[in-house]
């Protein structure tokens, strides 16, 4: 119920603000989970766009910080979201296997694997923690695509700098069963290669 309070309050947001929607390739997760979504950051309001219009019950692997935000911050712990407390391994690690073990026992997550958002609204480096998980977790990743979001609030900016349409794409699930940390540097070859093929799509 709290994810669903909180989808109605990234709807609400999003008509405030003036931002419309648009959501690509839900043909291929139909019918199918959990999953990991791997999406990139570019701005807060890939986190309206994602609660809005995700069509699934999913959680939050975020970090900690996210957690201080007034009413997000709140609605994220009261629905079970993971904080990952970067400044501390011991916590990471309890988080990354209770975030594996919710994953297996059906809860979808949605991770931002550059750890934080772009400055200069360009895809950057990935963090290596959410294909730990993935591997560990043993789902599928989905590539997930977001564009549009970095023009409407940049991250520097603390206000809404123009209205817009955000666009979500999800590419094909990548299959995680049978891969060990071995091959990590190859799942996050193909995720970037995935989220860069949605950012094309909508160019």
């Amino acid at each position: 119920m709290v994810h669903l309070y909180a989808r109605l309050w990234g709807r609400l947001i999003l008509l405030a603000s003036g931002v419309k929607v648009r959501v690509r390739g839900l043909e291929r997760v139909q019918g199918k989970g959990p999953f990991i979504f791997m999406s990139n950051h570019l701005s807060a309001y890939d986190i309206f766009s994602l609660l809005a219009y995700l069509p699934f019950q999913f959680r939050w692997l975020a970090k900690a910080e996210l957690f201080r935000i007034p009413i997000l911050g709140w609605a994220m712990r009261a629905a079970g979201y993971i904080p990952i407390d970067r400044s501390n391994p011991r916590r990471a690690l309890r988080s990354m296997e209770e975030a594996a073990k919710r994953i297996r026992e059906g809860v979808s997550v949605v991770v931002f694997p550059e750890g934080t958002r772009s400055r200069d609204g360009k895809l950057g480096p990935f963090r290596k923690g959410g294909f730990s998980l993935a591997i560990k977790a043993k789902v599928p990743v989905v590539p997930t695509a977001i564009k549009g979001t970095f023009e409407i609030m940049p991250p520097q900016s603390k206000r809404i700098m123009r209205r817009g349409t955000v666009y979500i794409v999800l590419g094909e699930p990548i299959e995680t069963e049978g891969l060990t940390m071995r091959d990590r540097d190859e799942l996050m070859a193909k995720v970037r290669e995935g989220i860069e093929k949605g950012l094309r799509e909508v160019a």
